[in-house]
């Protein structure tokens, strides 16, 4: 719209020109308007004073910048619809937002990026994978295929152990894109029984719990391993592996445990034979050992143990395939030794069962040592 050469004082001037009897042809060809033009005028500032043009002049530009405002606020709110539907919080979904504003709309890169909270920066150079997080994701994988039912967290402390400062956060985000998740087992439809609460040891050898567990060689011949572990350091204090073992083999096997680790104050069994013989209750009466015996058909007061069965199946038994008596104890005792000195334990602070014995070995030794009298 072209705009007058004359201010709104000088209108309203004219127009009282005219109501003072000025004939309004003269006071159109002395001016140099026209007479439409004056009644246009006229119309529009009739009975108004000067102060009110100047307060209309600024209502028509408060007027012109909301119209301008309200455009803007359409353009963001459509671009805001294209690009998506919640706040995104994550810095790659601002760049995928930005995009699609970018190209589904009019709007300036400056103005995208300042609706979703990106700086232009972050959207013009984005970040590159570091080659440290593709060395970092192939050692995850190896350690997965090698731990089978190690998730993120055990898979990290593997990784700390190895020397190298890495979060659990890190690790999750390179385990999920590697797709290495693993598969939740569905558990069996158990009767609701009323639950023993299991003793909460505060040292070691407060309690040893053990329990067999059977297998088979290639040719049939079945196998059995003795497990003992220790409750409070959750150790494999004894995994033997033997055609049979009795009564006398187990009293043997805790015996020669007991010459580098002391004697138990009480061990935890089941009701089976090894462990209800004569030779064992001799054992254990005449070392002043406690044997607490679990009720039958409860399990689950032996929990310790039945969990360390459970491991030693899962990532041994089911693992391997024994052709020969000496092959299987060989791998056995080297899954026994992974397991106390690089299997980390969450109940043991999320570090190896043998590195937390000897941690709390040497409390004790130091809670106990009298100190040293200030020279």
């Amino acid at each position: 719209m072209r705009k007058s050469r004359y201010t709104d004082e000088q209108i309203i001037g004219f127009i009282r020109q005219a109501e003072t009897g000025v004939a309004v042809a003269d006071l159109c060809r002395k001016e140099g308007f026209s007479s439409a033009t004056f009644y246009k005028w006229r119309a529009k500032f009739g009975g108004m004073e000067a102060s009110d043009a100047k307060r209309l002049r600024e209502l028509e530009a408060e007027n012109a910048r909301l119209k301008k405002l309200l455009a803007e606020a359409a353009l963001d709110n459509e671009a805001l619809k294209v690009a998506f539907g919640v706040k995104p919080l994550s810095p790659p979904a601002k760049r995928r937002a930005v995009g699609e504003m970018l190209e589904a709309t009019k709007i300036s890169e400056r103005r995208a990026c300042a609706l979703v909270g990106l700086a232009r920066d972050s959207w013009r150079h984005p970040p590159r994978r570091a080659q440290l997080d593709e060395g970092m994701s192939a050692r995850i994988v190896e350690l997965a295929h090698e731990r089978r039912r190690f998730g993120y967290r055990r898979i990290a402390d593997l990784i700390r152990a190895e020397g190298t400062g890495i979060n659990d956060k890190r690790v999750y985000r390179l385990y999920r894109l590697a797709d290495l998740a693993v598969r939740k087992r569905r558990g069996k439809n158990r009767l609701k029984l009323d639950r023993v609460p299991l003793h909460e040891c505060k040292t070691t050898n407060e309690v040893w719990s053990m329990d067999f567990v059977s297998d088979s060689l290639a040719n049939g011949r079945r196998i059995k391993c003795l497990t003992v572990t220790d409750d409070f350091s959750h150790e494999c204090v004894v995994l033997a592996v033997d055609y049979g073992i009795g009564g006398e083999y187990v009293a043997r096997l805790l015996d020669q445990a007991a010459r580098f680790r002391g004697y138990p104050k009480s061990v935890r069994t089941d009701q089976g034979p090894e462990f209800t013989s004569r030779a064992f209750l001799a054992w254990s009466t005449g070392r002043n050992i406690r044997h607490i015996l679990n009720q039958p058909g409860k399990p689950t007061q032996n929990a310790y143990i039945e969990s360390f069965n459970g491991k030693l199946r899962d990532e041994c038994l089911n693992e391997h395939w024994f052709e020969t008596l000496p092959q299987a104890r060989v791998i056995i005792a080297n899954w026994r030794m992974d397991y106390n000195e690089v299997r980390p334990h969450s109940s043991c602070g999320r570090m190896p069962p043998a590195k937390f014995a000897s941690l709390h070995r040497q409390q004790a030794a130091d809670a106990a040592s009298p100190r040293r009298s200030e020279e």
